[in-house]
C-alpha cells in the first residue's frame, strides 16, 4: 500500500464546544492535558476537550501505533484543516453520532474532512460535518469498517456542498453499517473500484445519488432506507478507469422511496445527467440483481436499466448493461412525472412511463448485436417498457417502445459477500 508521509500536523482550531454540545460541563475547560494513554504496545489515546483540539487530534492520528484506539470526547469541534490517517489497525471513536460532531464549515481549503490510506481502520460514533470536499475519504485502505458514522451537509441540497459523503475506493473488503448520510452534491455513499463490499442499513437522504456502487465487484447492498435522493441506488461501470468490469451486486431488501429531489450535481458530473425521481440506476454493468425491495413514489421509474450513453475511446469497455435480473419487489407509484430525457419519451407509452424500464440498447459502434440478457421475474401487473432506443445520442423519433418483456434468464444465485474482519 502507498503511504503518504506526513511532516507535521497543521491543523487549527476556531473554537471547541464541550459536554453535550454547548460547554457548559466541567471537563470542557481549555486547561486540560493533551492525550491520556494507556501502556502496552498499542497505545490507546483519549483527545481531552480543550484550547487545540483539532492540533491535538491531528497529532493523535499521526503518532498512533497499529491496533491503538483514539477516542473523542462529546462536543462540537471546529476544524480549519482536514485530517489524515496513515497508520494500519486503528480505531477513531467518539462517543456518538449526535454527540460527537467534528464542524468543518470554516475549513480552509477543499479537502476532505477525513482521509485514510491504511488498512484494518474502524471509523465509529462521530459525525463529519459541511467538509469542503468529500466528508471521509479512504483509499487503498483494505478492511476498513465504517460504523455508526455520519457525514452530513446542512441546509438546503447545494453544489457547493462535498461530492462524498462516505467514499471507500480502490480497497478490498469495505464494510458500511448503520451510517447516515445527508447533502453529498455526487453520491451519499460511494464504492469505487473495490472488490467484496457490504453496504447494510444505513440511512442515505437528500444525496444527488443516495448509494453508489461503481466499477467494484460482488457488493450486498441491503437493508437500507434510501430517501429524497434525485437517484436512489445507483450500480455503474465507467470506462477510463484503473478499475473496470463492475460485476456482481445484490440490491436487496432496501427501502427506496421519495427520491425526487432536484439534481444538484456541478454540470459535467456522470450524476448531473441522473433523471431526478429514480429508485434504482444499473448502467453497463454486469450480474446485478434487485429483489425483494420495497419501492414507493419514485417520480420517474422505479427500476432504470441503461447503457452507457457517452462517447468513449476505450477498445475494453462493455457500455451495455447484462444479466440484470429484476424480481420479488414491492412497487407503489411511479412514472407520474419523469424527468430529463425520460419525460419526452413518456410522451410515445401515453405520458406516464411504467415501474420498470429498459433502454433497449444492445449494440455500440458498429458492432452486432448482444444477447443483454434482462430478466423481469414480477408479476404482470408490475409494467415494463423496452424504450428500443437503439443506439445513443437519443434519437426520440427513432424510439421504438414495446411492453413485452425480454425473453432473458435467471442470472441464478449471487455469491456471497464474506468479509476478512466482519461477520
Amino acid at each position: 500500500m502507498r503511504k503518504i508521509l506526513f511532516a507535521a500536523a497543521s491543523v487549527t482550531v476556531l473554537a471547541a464546544c464541550g459536554g453535550a454540545g454547548d460547554g457548559s460541563e466541567g471537563n470542557a475547560t481549555g486547561n486540560q492535558s493533551s492525550v491520556s494513554s494507556s501502556t502496552g504496545e498499542a497505545q490507546d489515546v483519549t483527545v481531552e476537550v480543550g484550547d487545540d483540539f483539532a492540533l491535538r487530534l491531528q497529532t493523535a492520528l499521526i503518532e498512533a501505533t497499529p491496533g491503538s484506539t483514539i477516542t473523542l470526547p462529546a462536543g462540537t469541534f471546529a476544524m480549519t484543516d482536514g485530517l489524515t490517517l496513515d497508520v494500519d489497525g486503528v480505531t477513531l471513536r467518539g462517543a456518538s453520532q449526535s454527540e460527537t460532531i467534528l464542524d468543518f464549515k470554516n475549513q480552509m481549503g477543499s479537502g476532505e474532512g477525513l482521509l485514510v490510506t491504511s488498512d484494518d481502520v474502524t471509523l465509529t460514533n462521530f459525525t463529519v460535518r459541511d467538509s469542503k470536499g468529500d466528508g471521509i475519504k479512504s483509499k487503498g485502505a483494505d478492511r476498513i469498517t465504517y460504523s455508526d458514522v455520519k457525514v452530513e451537509w446542512l441546509g438546503e441540497p447545494s453544489e457547493e456542498n462535498g461530492a462524498y459523503g462516505i467514499y471507500p475506493v480502490e480497497s478490498t473488503d469495505v464494510l458500511i453499517e448503520r451510517t447516515h448520510v445527508r447533502g453529498a452534491s455526487d453520491a451519499g455513499i460511494y464504492v469505487g473500484q473495490s472488490s467484496n463490499i457490504i453496504v447494510r442499513d444505513n440511512l442515505a437522504e437528500f444525496n444527488v445519488a443516495g448509494i453508489e456502487i461503481e466499477n467494484s465487484s460482488n457488493a450486498l447492498v441491503n437493508g437500507n432506507v434510501v430517501r429524497n435522493n434525485a437517484g436512489g441506488i445507483l450500480v455503474f461501470d465507467l470506462p477510463d478507469l484503473p478499475v473496470m468490469g463492475g460485476n456482481s451486486t445484490l440490491i436487496r431488501n432496501n427501502l427506496i422511496e421519495d427520491n425526487n429531489t432536484r439534481n444538484f450535481a456541478p454540470p459535467g458530473n456522470i450524476v448531473a445527467s441522473v433523471p431526478s425521481g429514480t429508485g434504482v440506476i444499473i448502467m453497463a454493468n454486469d450480474r446485478v440483481m434487485v429483489r425483494d425491495n420495497n419501492f414507493a413514489n419514485n417520480q420517474t421509474a422505479h427500476v432504470l436499466i441503461t447503457a452507457y450513453s457517452q462517447a468513449f475511446s476505450d477498445a475494453d469497455y462493455n457500455p451495455l448493461p447484462r444479466n440484470i435480473e429484476v424480481r420479488n419487489n414491492t412497487y407503489g407509484e411511479s412514472g407520474y412525472n419523469p424527468q430529463g430525457d425520460l419525460g419526452e419519451i413518456a410522451s410515445l407509452v401515453g405520458g406516464n412511463l411504467p415501474p420498470i424500464i429498459w433502454d433497449g440498447v444492445t449494440s455500440w459502434g458498429g458492432n452486432d448485436e448482444t444477447d443483454v440478457n434482462i430478466f423481469i421475474d414480477e408479476p404482470a401487473s408490475v409494467g415494463f417498457v423496452n424504450l428500443g432506443l437503439g443506439s445513443y445520442p437519443i434519437d426520440v423519433s427513432a424510439a421504438s417502445p414495446s411492453m413485452d418483456r425480454p425473453d432473458g434468464e435467471s442470472i441464478g444465485n449471487m455469491p456471497t459477500v464474506t468479509l476478512a474482519h466482519a461477520e
